[in-house]
């Protein structure tokens, strides 16, 4: 009996019109489909009329569960794999099951679609040449600032996910460790409610700290690191370096003031002299 394949189905982070044509068919013509919450993905389902029959695959049962379905692909099953929202993998469940298909050689199929990271940057307006994922900030403050300073100097534009009741806290941290770069929020992608904030951290967190309430899925974008100056850099040039990485020039002028310990005040002096 010919083995079956397993598929990797990428599906809407919200408005459902990014379903894909092929992403639809797939889903209709496997044998079962592997869902995160068999429930939330009904819902999905229902709307496409996908009348496949849909099994539990989360955090909690992936290690056995892995198994069990790559056994029935290398009978002649074929397998869909979807998450609660984007495309699997990211952020999701879904790397042991690929790995375990992969090293028992069976074909596995991505069908690409909607991805909160790419939409994200793409209309970040940050540079897009290069990016680092960081998934989700950890939820402690300690161990959140030692995965934001190791990301400092990075020469990318980096992006981590975040929750609604911790974000106004991760902008701070932002702002305390990486100074005042270029910071886009993307909330609630694709949604009824979607909205972009662009501006330093600090701008930001004032923005959200002055609502109500604070509701939705943000994406958070920081703009490029750029590492400590060498001792030759002149003030000038570092700033010049921070431009050219797509800062402002006023905060660039804050930030190369900031790496270098020199206050705002002194970095103009010495900026004035050097005219």
């Amino acid at each position: 009996m010919p083995a079956g394949k397993l598929y990797i189905v990428s599906t809407p982070v919200g408005n459902l019109e990014d379903m894909t044509y092929r992403a639809v068919r797939v889903l209709k013509e496997v044998h079962l489909i592997a869902c995160e919450d068999t429930r939330e993905s009904r819902k999905l389902l229902d709307h496409f009329s996908i009348e496949t029959r849909a099994v539990s695959y989360h955090e909690h049962n992936e290690a056995a569960r892995a198994a069990e379905l790559v056994e029935r692909i290398e009978f002649g099953d074929s397998i869909a794999l979807i998450s609660d929202a984007g495309t699997p993998l990211v952020s999701d469940p879904g790397y042991r099951i690929v790995h375990l298909a992969v090293e028992r050689g069976v074909t596995v199929i991505p069908i690409p679609g909607a991805s909160a990271i790419l939409a994200a940057l793409a209309a970040s307006g940050l540079p897009t040449d290069a990016f680092h994922f960081g998934g989700f900030l950890p939820a402690k403050t300690t161990q959140r600032r030692k995965v934001l300073e190791a990301h400092a100097s990075i020469p990318a534009t980096v992006i981590f996910y975040e929750t609604p009741h911790r974000i106004v806290e991760a902008l701070e941290d932002i702002e305390t460790l990486l100074g005042p770069r270029p910071v886009v929020i993307a909330r609630e992608l694709t949604k009824l409610h979607e909205e972009f904030l662009r501006g330093t951290a600090a701008e930001i967190r004032r923005t959200l700290e002055a609502r109500p309430s604070i509701k939705g899925e943000f994406t958070v974008l920081i703009g490029k690191g750029v590492a400590a100056p060498p001792p030759d850099l002149t003030l000038e040039e570092h700033v010049e370096e921070l431009i050219k990485a797509g800062r402002p020039r006023m905060d660039a002028i804050k930030e190369a003031a900031h790496l270098r310990g020199l206050s705002k005040r002194e970095a103009y002096a010495i900026l004035e002299s050097a005219k």
